[in-house]
């Protein structure tokens, strides 16, 4: 797992985008269609249309990265909003993102053994 600083600001692009995308199209994404710095500090997350493919782009001060996860099995819970719209989450909330937990109300499912 990539250790995000605390308090960082997630973006999560509403829609669908094309995973063919690079880290420079992806910036400009950000900065044209959802009006925001890709320079800033901030993480933003794309998803693409079979939801099993996630990129993240942030700037740490340094450079650029582009981070990408592709589940083996399952999708990705996505927000659901029109495309060109973005949904702020925690960074704890990504964590359960990337892990492909429902982020939106995550549950301990485990029962308890009985005692005895």
């Amino acid at each position: 797992m990539i250790a995000f600083p605390a308090g960082v600001k997630v973006w999560i692009a509403g829609g669908v985008t094309d995973m063919r995308r690079g880290m420079n199209t992806l910036a400009l994404t950000v900065q044209q269609g959802l009006g925001r710095d890709p320079h800033a500090g901030e993480i933003f997350c794309f998803r693409g249309r079979k939801g099993d493919l996630v990129k993240l782009l942030w700037h740490d001060g340094v450079g650029m990265s582009l981070y990408t996860k592709r589940l083996e099995a399952g999708k990705f819970i996505w927000p659901a909003s029109r495309s060109g719209e973005a949904v702020q989450i925690s960074a704890a909330q990504l964590g359960y993102l990337l892990e492909g937990i429902d982020w939106r109300n995550p549950r301990w499912t485990q029962r308890p053994a009985k005692a005895g």
